[in-house]
């Protein structure tokens, strides 16, 4: 039976020097089955020349060049290419041990569920001795990485994750690993010393070192999910101290979450609401507040951020009044058993101090209503006006009879689609309601941010009027009236 295919991914920049000692050890592995693929990213003395002789001379061997671009270009575009089942990256100046790839590979095939395997190493070159590695776990992978980027994959597994991330300039493998086993996956690390890690003065492992902060500004933006689950918040600079400084930060920056019951497979991205909302998305509106739309395990979403609001406004949300985001969960669930329709609400975050609010955010589900108000006033608008009109009335008039009064009922807080039996008419936009009996000049005078032709009108106060039982011309003449005002 023919062995998997192992593809061994070879990045090369000015590399002259040491990658006949790599290939060399690559070649005389004592697996049947493999493939090396050479992808020189532009270097300038004779690497890419020293690459193609071992190309020609030996089948097993491919070689490919590209402008400079970095090392996670550099491996991506030669996983790209592989066509093994599986992938073994190699820096240029490294060595493997002619027993790694069988055993690698016995390894994943006796068990689908791992996804990395590794061997022990040694360092050689300007150090010596073996590079102690501490056991895998991924609380201590969120603080940092214990496994060498020469670690076998699957090429199915790289490609789920999205490749090495091209953003990160530095420890790129760490941010690999994190992408690939944050949800979940066993590790093995193999009991021979089977990668031999050169030690030089100018490696890209020593120069990566001042770039500490930038990684770690990355690696939260990319997954705050896992960090918040395995140190309780960021990666923080002081990396082994951060479980202790999230602990005591929640204390002076308490945060304020609530979610509904149907919606908790939500809640590690309601967690780290505030850091997706500012490094992900895609924006909808910007005034005021913000609007961005994410997709999120199958869900659509809506999240509005409100602007942070003046001193005094801080302090009474803090102890007083909800805030608007908290309003705007609270009402929509009030008016969804009420029988009236609004995007089904997920949850709401808020973020502040012990004194003063701070970020609050509101999250429904995207709505499935195509239209606003202010597409019956558009020429090439194809629906039913008058249907659609009597149906935002109906709706209207249901609001105030159960008691509601939107107070900012304007055409674009008015959503609907139209259907063979009906039309579905959603309101949005709920942090300013008002409870209490709405009388018919109150009721009528909310039409006052609708506008329109006096046809328009003479519709929506017909069918309001039939819905509370009042008089179809008086309601008209009072929405008029409101027009006017």
């Amino acid at each position: 039976m023919t062995k998997p295919l192992v593809s061994v991914v070879i990045p090369i920049y000015n590399m002259e020097e040491f990658l006949v000692e790599t290939l060399e050890s690559v070649l005389t592995s004592n697996y049947p089955h493999f493939e090396v693929i050479l992808m020189d990213d532009g270097s300038k003395d004779g690497s890419y020349a020293l690459a193609r002789q071992y190309a020609q001379k030996d089948a097993r061997v491919r070689t490919y060049t590209q402008s400079n671009a970095g090392a996670c270009t550099a491996r991506n575009h030669a996983i790209s290419l592989a066509q093994g089942e599986y992938i073994f990256p190699l820096d240029a100046d490294d060595k493997v041990g002619a027993g790694f790839f069988k055993q690698a590979v016995d390894v994943f095939e006796a068990d689908k569920d791992i996804k990395v395997v590794y061997s022990r190493a040694e360092f050689f070159g300007d150090r010596s001795g073996e590079w102690k590695l501490r056991p895998f776990s991924l609380e201590l992978l969120a603080r940092k990485n214990m496994i060498p980027v020469s670690a076998m994959f699957r090429k199915s597994d790289w490609a789920r994750t999205g490749g090495y991330c091209n953003v990160i300039i530095a420890r790129e493998d760490w941010e690999f690993w994190i992408a690939m086993l944050k949800d979940g996956g066993k590790v093995v690390r193999l009991d021979q010393v089977e990668l031999y890690y050169r030690v030089r003065s100018g490696s890209k492992r020593i120069a990566d070192r001042p770039l500490k902060k930038h990684v770690i500004d990355v690696l939260n933006k990319r997954h705050p999910e896992f960090f918040e689950k395995e140190l309780g918040g960021p990666l923080r600079y002081q990396r082994s101290w951060s479980r202790l400084i999230n602990k005591i930060s929640l204390i002076f920056h308490p945060r304020r979450m609530i979610m509904g019951n149907d919606f908790q497979d939500l809640s590690s991205f309601m967690r780290t609401l505030p850091i997706h909302f500012e490094n992900e998305g895609i924006l909808i509106y910007e005034g005021r507040n913000r609007l961005k739309e994410f997709d999120v395990h199958d869900y659509k979403l809506i999240v509005k951020s409100y602007r942070i609001p003046h001193l005094i406004n801080r302090i009474a949300y803090n102890f007083f009044r909800a805030s608007k985001a908290r309003r705007s969960y609270g009402y929509a669930l009030m008016l969804r058993k009420a029988g009236i329709h609004t995007p089904a609400p997920v949850g709401f975050y808020s973020t502040g101090t012990w004194l003063l609010f701070g970020h609050s955010y509101f999250v429904s589900l995207k709505s499935e209503c195509p239209f606003t108000y202010r597409n019956l006033a558009e020429d090439n608008f194809q629906g039913d006006k008058e249907r659609v009109l009597r149906a935002i009335a109906r709706t209207t008039a249901a609001l105030h009879e159960k008691g509601f009064l939107h107070k900012d009922y304007s055409g674009g807080n008015i959503l609907f689609r139209e259907t063979v039996e009906d039309v579905i008419v959603e309101i949005v936009d709920l942090n300013r309601m008002r409870f209490g009996k709405v009388g018919l000049e109150t009721g009528c005078k909310n039409f006052e941010r609708l506008t329109g032709t006096r046809e328009m009108f003479a519709v929506l106060a017909d069918e309001y009027a039939k819905a509370r039982g009042f008089d179809a011309e008086k309601c008209l003449e009072l929405i008029e009236k409101s027009h006017c005002s």
